[in-house]
Order: structure tokens, then sequence, then C-alpha cells
């Protein structure tokens, strides 16, 4: 658990990401309360190009509009789409250049020694298992589609994708890993006047001193501790795309998380 964190600091957690052209620092340990968990924007217009390079993180980003080519790199030499996405570890220089306007989501986190270049290609009709999945039912039913899944070799990150229903619930019950990971939300395809709720509180059952963000494309929201529902407006479908990173390569596990007990079982 990151330093002391109260209900002020909680206010801040949301953060409009910048839609300029350009790569764009959204979530970094120096201006937020996420110490390990990373996240930056790539906005890059058709025909233009950008190198992104690693220095010492590991970083997979996530296309959410548009298409790009990936080149200057020894493994990966593919073409983006939407919802594709790679992952490079340490010392990795890649060329992305954007076929049509572009908006990349990057996860990023300090890389430990572990994991090599990959790349997914996002697949709809993909059965359900390991990568593709359905969680929770009824109005909390969603459905997610992980980008850098825990068997995936990679040193803290575990990432994904997340389409909640027409007005429901997602991240119920509400849950933490405040012990073992942090998490950043990004939202995306919910343009205005959709909209939806991120919900953030502390302490098991304290609703009344919860802090409510509300969401849509392009709202970026940390989660440093505490535990943290979502819900979307009536005609909304909460869309994101979610970041874990673990404090150690040992704790990089999707089963951490602790449901709130006076939810656990609210259907």
């Amino acid at each position: 658990m990151q330093g002391c964190v109260n209900k002020e600091n909680m206010k801040n957690w949301s953060i409009k990401s910048p839609e300029a052209p350009g790569f764009h620092k959204v979530i970094v340990p120096e201006n937020c309360d996420c110490k390990v968990a990373q996240m930056y924007r790539l906005n890059l217009p058709a025909g233009e190009s950008y190198v992104l390079e690693s220095g010492e993180m590991e970083i997979h980003p996530v296309i959410l509009s548009g298409e790009a080519l990936l080149s200057e790199h020894p493994v990966l030499k593919q073409t983006m789409q939407k919802y594709d996405s790679f992952y490079i570890p340490a010392e990795n220089t890649i060329k992305i250049t954007a076929v049509k306007d572009c908006i990349f989501y990057i996860a990023g986190a300090k890389y430990e020694g572990i994991g090599q270049p990959s790349f997914r290609k996002y697949n709809p009709n993909l059965p359900y298992g390991d990568i593709h999945q359905i969680h929770g039912e009824g109005i909390y039913s969603r459905r997610v589609m992980f980008t850098l899944d825990p068997n995936t070799p990679a040193s803290r990150l575990i990432c994904g994708l997340t389409w909640g229903g027409n007005g429901g619930w997602t991240s119920w019950p509400p849950h933490q890993h405040e012990k073992d990971l942090e998490e950043i939300y990004c939202y995306f395809d919910m343009d205005a006047p959709k909209f939806g709720f991120h919900i953030s509180y502390l302490e098991s059952g304290e609703i009344e001193n919860s802090v409510i963000h509300t969401v849509q494309t392009g709202t970026v929201v940390q989660v440093p501790r505490g535990y943290h529902p979502t819900v979307a407006s009536p005609g909304t479908i909460n869309t994101y795309f979610w970041i874990l990173a673990a404090f150690t390569p040992e704790s990089r596990r999707y089963d951490l998380a602790i449901a709130d007990p006076m939810f656990e079982n609210a259907k």
C-alpha cells in the first residue's frame, strides 16, 4: 500500500487525458498517487510516425481507434487495427506509423527481466477461456478481453479491455487489491452524452465516504488503494482499458482481488 490516501487525494484520482497530437504522460509516479502503475496516451495523425522507446520499463500499447503499422523492430512488424495490442520489455524501440488517425492507451511499469516482445490481434469471436471471459451475472455481467494475460510472460503488468452491459455495473462486487497491485481505468467509446460513474471508497461498507468521478471517453482514473465499482448511465456501456501493475513479479496475479464483504453476495 503506497503512501497516505484520504478523501481529498481521491478527488484528484480522475484525469482527463490529452486529445492533442503527440505522446502524453497521464499517470506517472511524480504527479499521481499510483507509484508502480503508469499510463500514457499517444495521439498520432494519419501519415505521421512516432518512435516509442521503452527505456527501463515494460510497456503495453493498445490501439483504441485508427490503424497503424509497426516497424523498425526485430520481431514486431504488424498492422494494428482497433483493440490490437503489443508488449515490449525494457530497452526496446519500435516505430509506429499511423495509416489513419490513431489513439493509443499505453500501460507501463518497471521491467524486472521477465517478458519478451509479443503481439495480440483482437478477435471478438475467440471462444471463452483464458483470454476472452465473462465476469459477473445479470446487471453486473461484463465481457473481458485480456490484452496481456497472466500466462503471457511479463514483469508486473496484467491488462485488458472490459465492456459492461447497457446501464450496468462493472467491477462488481466492489473489490480492492491494494497490498499487491495498483490499477488504472482508461475509459473509451463513451462519447457525450454517454457517461458513467467510477466510485472509490477506502474501507469496507463505507459508501457514504465515496468519491464519485464522472467518466467518459478520455477519462483516466487511478486506483492506488480502496474499493472501486463502476456503473453506466442508461444507454451507456462502460468501456475501459484497465491496467494492473504488481508491486513485485510474485504478485503479478489476477486472483488477488478482495471483495468488500458488505457486498460480496449482493446480486
